[in-house]
């Protein structure tokens, strides 16, 4: 603090002792001198060695802006700073940004060192420190960075002001403000930090401090009358209410409060005389216009709403026919709730010029003024006087100020543009794309880290650049919406929006060196910034610290900065940015961008139920809602994060009561969707096919509810058909024809058999065609396939054992209608002499195939019936490792085979005169039955007449019985040891998908009966007397299920406030302790460093002022006064 005011006192002594306002001299400079490259390479040395003082230089500014020496709170002009002085403050404050580890750290430090500067000063801040600190380095970037552009500066300051109308902003808090700004900036960078720099950033902080008050004076009243009175027409009130009285903090609350009741006394004064006041003739039209309209048309619907009563009005003022109004009605609330913001209004008013470009018809601005006018008169009768006349009128004129100054300019602009497109040729546009990354890397080497890409990559940027000129021409609302989705997207990639003015720069200038026509120029620089404008508004509008934590991937920042939100808005701020008609979800990005520990953390942190006295507060339904598709996703993307989920949908108290522990489980999301009908969680977990996730207790707990409420009902009734069909079947092709075979056919079996198979064709055929070609046209419809040998494409239904054996069955049961014997004995004496008999000589011919057919037939129906072991999980169970191990007997098959031809044509081959090796297929056959043990014992002493034979039969039988036989042994043991601990999950994955297919043929009724017996609306208890959340089941489970000795509900006390922030948790506290204490130590050594470097700087000046002679001789005094000091 005695720094500073000695530093602000000398400044005034030497500026009361010059005559003019155009020099200013510093005694802190540390000029580009000869000693300068001694003091950079002694910076490290903490002051051990003497440095030399540096010369005082004077900086001259100007006339015109030395009067920003002080604060200038009447004016608001442009600051046109020397080219020098601004670019010494640009270079100065950037390497004050590449001193800290990141502009989030410099932020910090610079409002760290205000608060220590002025602590009364907190009192106005109300955000967080952390995204204060972000929109410190934001504001304060901007500025810095526009400082040699006059117009651009004077815009955005003016843009900011409109920001801090909520701000008491006066001289003396300016002063502070910018003084601990440069004390931080001198700490930081040392003899770096040079004169020009230091004059030319109090310049430009005296400019935008003096710009805030001007603002503030001058328009916060109309802003507030504009927003409120808005906010009525558009039936808004409540939000537009808060939106304008946040607008302005008044010092002298209660005087203003006086003013307010004697306005109001007024004003219902004044509403309380019959005769009309306070409208003029507008006024009256509208009275007028109202009272024949109601004559006229008593049952007329009276609008309520801006759109309704603008609309309203137009036609009966006459312009009925205007259809440019509604285009300009349409942008009309995005530039009136936007009027606070210059940058964002031009932007408006450029893409509202756009649109009326589109319109062909004749265009008269001060017309829609006027039917505004009457509409909000009419819409805010009460509150309408004078200065919302003058408020609206002044911000149409703007408005149409900046619609005048494009009327015709883009239909001209887009003809320019399209034909300087159209002209360029290859080689051309190969150059455009070229020349533009060149001359962006030269403005802007620091954009080479964040393009990266392949030069294809890059021309592809560069084409859809071009593309998006000419497009916003054409289409400049969907442009605006496309643009919100590519900034928001650009969010999550962490580009710098300073990089887009030198892209711009870049792009334009080699515009400009290809076309002489201006017109083009021109057209292609105004849609390109008019892109980049609606770019860095979305990106600085979605950079929100959560964003900038994912960007990093740390859990430690995702924690600290989502502890500043709100506990009402927590959630939210997770999960959703929005910015206009677009938004983007932060756990998405970042599992978008592999960011999983974050993605994690925020998982746990939605899914943590907090409480404080009034409420609690859980993100499950947050979570569901804002992703429906949430276990797609991460089955898809992200599946170690699936466990996570799946752990914070469970709640489990430590404590037991009656020997059992309450667990609630809220899987509401997981049964419902958000329309009430049967969520796809089950489905995409089926299909995911991971048997521990499947075996998860929540899972496990929601599929066996839907499975006996539900699913288990309706698989019955299809089993038992299918085991009704299987029935008949049997009884017609194995027990009747036996019967016949014994005792030759009886009517009454013939009977029995035509209608067995009747039954068959009718009922299981014909329902197997109709659900195989419902399948098919449903895959075919959606394109649904698969490839089988990475060729065939095959519908993606017939993944599915059961469908691949249902059509299968199917071909089985239309050849054996084709091949029915009953058919064939149709009209032949033997079916005359014995009714429905199917043996007869026409008949005969196809009995065999017809038999082979039907045995298969059989064995497919007991195949198909395998669906029934999901009734038991240990059945099924079983069945699955029955079905994972037969893939190494399929192995031992295969070597089997390949053994039994290798050695049965070696056998052939030799001289040997065994009937039963006689050819390659007599030694198959011989060799199969000898590795089953099936050959006989009478064989072998033949063989052993033939040595060769002999010898061959012996080297067979050792690699079948003794290797491949123990081989497979060792493979079943292995095998089943790897299966084992996943057979549980199999089989629930099988029951899972047999759910799925199960519950399209439930109804809508009985899922209905079943939603509400499972009463997700009603709250559960946490413990006895807590009535907690609802969307859950309870039940009670044994004390050492899962021991839990913590409460999973983090209480806190204090405020209740949903708009106030949850208290900070302790968590890694050592850690979090030594990093405070390591910021503290290298915070207290800068301090301590600076201010040794300025005691020795001082005792210099002081010295050198007292002596006489050369500079060698100055410069020897104050180094022997430092040195006795």
């Amino acid at each position: 603090k005695g720094l500073r005011t000695h530093r602000v006192c000398r400044l005034h002594s030497t500026m009361s002792e010059e005559h003019e306002a155009t020099e200013i001299v510093d005694g802190e400079d540390h000029g580009t001198g000869t000693g300068d490259n001694t003091e950079e390479e002694d910076l490290g040395d903490l002051g051990t060695e003497e440095e030399a003082p540096p010369e005082e230089e004077a900086v001259d500014l100007g006339a015109s802006v030395a009067k920003y020496q002080a604060v200038q709170e009447m004016i608001f002009e442009e600051l046109h700073l020397p080219p020098d002085v601004a670019a010494e403050a640009q270079d100065g404050w950037q390497k004050f940004l590449n001193s800290s580890s990141s502009r989030e750290a410099a932020g910090e430090t610079i409002y760290a060192a205000l608060f220590d500067a002025a602590p009364s000063l907190q009192s106005l801040f109300k955000t967080a420190r952390s995204v204060m600190a972000m929109r410190f380095m934001n504001g304060l970037n901007s500025i810095i960075s526009l400082c040699n552009d006059p117009a651009a500066l004077k815009t955005q300051v003016e843009s900011l002001g409109f920001q801090h109308l909520d701000l008491e902003v006066t001289p003396p808090r300016v002063d502070i403000f910018r003084e601990a700004i440069l004390e931080v900036l001198e700490l930081e960078l040392g003899p770096r930090y040079t004169s020009k720099a230091r004059i030319g950033l109090q310049v430009v902080l005296n400019y935008v401090g003096g710009a805030y008050i001007y603002i503030r004076r001058e328009y916060a009243g109309r802003i507030r009358i504009l927003l409120k009175s808005w906010a009525t027409a558009s039936n808004k009130a409540d939000e537009g209410t808060l939106q304008a009285e946040g607008l302005i903090e008044h010092q002298h609350a209660d005087k203003e409060k006086g003013e307010d009741e004697e306005k109001a006394e007024d004003k219902a004064k004044e509403d309380a005389k019959p005769a009309t006041t306070g409208g003029g003739p507008g006024n009256s039209a509208r009275s007028s216009m109202e009272q024949n309209g109601l004559k006229g048309q008593k049952g007329m619907k009276v609008p309520t709403t801006f759109n309704e009563m603008f609309l309203f009005n137009a036609a009966v003022m006459g312009f009925a026919e205007s259809g440019w109004m509604s285009l300009v009605l349409e942008q009309f609330d995005n530039i009136v709730t936007n009027v606070a913001s210059s940058y964002r209004l031009q932007e408006e008013c450029d893409v509202l010029s756009l649109v009326l470009s589109r319109y062909t018809g004749p265009i008269n601005l001060p017309e829609f003024k006027a039917v505004t006018l009457a509409s909000l008169r009419s819409l805010v009768p009460k509150e309408w006087d004078s200065d919302h006349e003058v408020a609206w009128n002044w911000l149409w004129e703007n408005v149409e100020r900046m619609l005048k100054s494009m009327m015709g300019k883009p239909q001209v602009q887009e003809k320019a543009v399209e034909r300087f497109i159209v002209s360029l040729g290859e080689d051309e546009i190969n150059h455009l794309r070229r020349e533009l990354f060149k001359r962006f890397f030269q403005l802007a080497p620091a954009g080479q880290d964040y393009f990266k890409q392949s030069t294809t990559r890059l021309f592809f940027i560069v084409d859809k650049i071009i593309e998006l000129t000419v497009e916003i021409y054409k289409n400049p609302k969907g442009m605006v919406t496309e643009l919100s989705a590519l900034g928001l997207r650009h969010v999550g990639y962490a580009i710098p929006t300073e990089l887009f003015s030198p892209f711009v720069s870049s792009a334009v200038d080699v515009v400009r060196a290809m076309t002489n026509d201006e017109n083009a120029e021109v057209g292609f620089r105004w849609a390109l910034t008019l892109v980049a404008k609606i770019l860095v508004r979305t990106i600085l509008e979605g950079s929100t610290i959560v964003m900038k934590a994912v960007n990093t991937n740390s859990e430690k920042a995702l924690k600290k900065a989502i502890s500043v939100a709100p506990r009402g808005r927590r959630s939210t701020d997770l999960l959703n940015i929005t910015v206009g008609s677009q938004s983007i979800s932060p756990f998405y990005w970042s599992i978008e961008s592999g960011s999983l520990i974050c993605a994690k953390a925020m998982v746990q942190d939605l899914l943590t139920i907090r409480a404080d006295r009034d409420n609690y507060y859980y993100g499950c339904d947050a979570l569901f809602g804002r992703h429906p598709e949430l276990i797609h996703r991460l089955c898809a993307d992200a599946p170690s994060l699936l466990p996570v989920v799946l752990d914070g949908l469970v709640w489990r108290s430590r404590l037991t009561v009656g020997g059992y522990r309450r667990t609630n489980y809220y899987v509401k999301h997981l049964v419902q969707d958000q329309e009430d009908n049967f969520s796809q969680a089950l489905e995409w977990l089926a299909d995911f096919r991971e048997p521990k996730i499947i075996c998860h207790p929540v899972v496990v707990l929601f599929a066996d509810m839907v499975w006996g409420h539900l699913a288990l009902y309706s698989f019955l009734v299809g089993r038992i058909y299918f085991l009704v069909m299987l029935c008949l079947f049997v009884t017609s092709q194995a027990i009747i024809p036996r019967l016949q075979a014994e005792h030759g056919p009886r009517i009454e079996e013939n009977i029995a058999l035509l209608t067995c198979r009747s039954l068959i064709y009718l009922g299981s055929m014909l329902k197997i065609f109709y659900s195989q070609l419902r399948l098919l046209v449903s895959d075919c419809k959606t394109r649904s396939f698969v490839r089988i040998m990475y060729c065939i494409p095959v519908p993606a239904y017939l993944v599915s054992f059961q469908e691949t054996g249902n059509l299968v069955l199917l071909i089985i049961l239309i050849c054996m209608c084709a091949l029915e014997p009953l058919w064939y004995c149709i009209g032949t004496p033997e079916f005359e002499q014995t009714t429905f008999t199917p043996v007869c000589p026409a008949s005969m011919k196809t009995q065999e195939v017809y038999a082979l057919i039907s045995g298969l037939g059989i064995l497919l129906y007991w195949a198909l019936l395998m669906d029934f072991t999901i009734l038991s999980m240990r059945i099924s169970s079983f069945v699955m490792v029955c079905g994972r191990v037969l893939q190494e007997v399929g192995l031992f098959l295969m070597a089997l085979i390949f053994a039994i031809l290798a050695f049965a044509t070696a056998i052939s081959a030799l001289e040997q005169q065994l009937e039963h090796f006689q050819g390659v297929e007599n030694g198959m056959l011989s060799l199969l039955q000898i590795a089953l043990r099936m050959y006989p014992t009478s064989g072998f002493k033949y063989i052993k007449e033939e040595p060769w034979v002999l010898v061959a039969i012996c080297m067979f039988t050792i690699v079948v019985a003794i290797f491949f036989l123990n081989l497979l042994i060792a493979q079943l043991n292995q095998a089943y040891q790897v299966v084992y601990e996943d057979m549980q999950g199999f089989a629930r994955l099988n029951r899972a998908s047999v759910i799925v297919a199960t519950l399209l043929d439930v109804s809508p009724k009985r899922w209905k009966r079943f939603l509400a017996s499972l009463r997700f609306d009603e709250r559960l208890e946490f413990n006895e007397g807590d009535i907690g959340l609802a969307g859950g089941i309870q039940i009670l489970e044994p004390p050492n299920a899962n021991p839990t000795t913590v409460d999973l509900i983090k209480r806190f006390g204090g405020s209740t406030s949903p708009t106030m922030p949850w208290p900070e948790e302790e968590e890694d506290g050592d850690d979090d302790r030594f990093d405070r204490l390591e910021k503290l130590i290298v915070r207290t050594t800068k301090s301590v460093t600076g201010k040794r470097k300025k005691g020795q700087g001082t005792a210099s000046s002081m010295g050198g002022s007292g002596a006489t002679g050369s500079q060698s001789k100055s410069q020897t005094s104050s180094t022997g006064s430092s040195e006795g000091g």
